[in-house]
């Protein structure tokens, strides 16, 4: 029997595969567990609909995404840190700061966990911090440090 599997299942495949299994698993397994359904014409039509919004959906995420990272390279965040007599910092910048300041100077809505800062900034400068907005787009935010005397 075909069927349309509505979720993954370890043996068989994945949600949306259309696997051969027996009669007795599907009618008594699959079925009645919502795993699966009959792959009959009606079931693979809503299927072949689901699979179009679900690529639609996701091209419009990438466009979206790819228009947020414009904005996000005209945008600049300044920040201040406080240094001492010979150059050396008290603390550092770290992702959540520059998030809040994104939000309170450019109206940007950052992630924190979605920035590429392998450690906190200690030193003042400009540093150019890449932000991940889909899995194939990648913004860049210019983040400027200022010394506090």
């Amino acid at each position: 029997m075909k069927i349309i599997l509505l979720q993954d299942v370890k043996s068989l495949g994945k949600k949306g595969d259309i696997v051969e299994a027996s009669d007795g698993y599907a009618r008594n397994y699959l079925m009645p567990k919502k795993l699966g359904c009959e792959a009959n014409p009606q079931n693979m039509n809503t299927l072949r609909q689901e699979k179009a919004a679900e690529v639609k959906r996701a091209k419009e995420e990438l466009e979206a995404a790819k228009e947020l990272a414009k904005v996000y390279a005209t945008k600049s965040v300044k920040l201040s840190i406080k240094v001492g007599k010979e150059g050396r910092t008290f603390g550092s910048v770290s992702g959540k700061e520059i998030a809040t300041e994104a939000k309170k100077q450019c109206g940007l809505d950052i992630d924190k966990k979605k920035m590429d800062l392998p450690e906190p900034i200690r030193t003042p400068g400009i540093f150019n911090i890449p932000v991940k907005l889909h899995p194939e787009v990648t913004a860049t935010i210019k983040v400027e440090i200022q010394e506090k005397v």
